[in-house]
């Protein structure tokens, strides 16, 4: 799906938090490599519209859990999975595949 998001709007390193079919999606960009991501930590709940961003895993900013960029699993805290999705470009426009 169509996120309405360039490529461009989303910082190096950064994140952008968008709507796509009435869920918020955060998505992130790492040296020009777009993920997507449910918008809520699976441990609490909160937004992560402000999580920090690594080389390979974002950081909740509520405790500190961090998730891997490629598939969502977080080493420290197995039983919380972050929701990943498959992100592809078309041109410079960011989709995103929601299942």
């Amino acid at each position: 799906m169509d996120t309405g998001t360039k490529i461009s709007e989303v910082p190096d390193f950064g994140k952008k938090v968008v709507t796509v079919s009435g869920r918020e999606i955060l998505l992130v960009n790492v040296k020009g490599k777009i993920y997507a991501f449910e918008n809520e930590c699976p441990h609490q709940g909160s937004p992560l519209g402000a999580a920090v961003v690594k080389d390979s895993y974002i950081s909740c900013p509520r405790h500190g859990y961090r998730f891997n960029l490629s598939d969502g699993h977080c080493d420290g805290h197995p039983d919380f999975v972050l929701a990943t999705f498959p992100v592809q470009l078309s041109g410079d426009t960011i989709l995103v595949d929601l299942g």
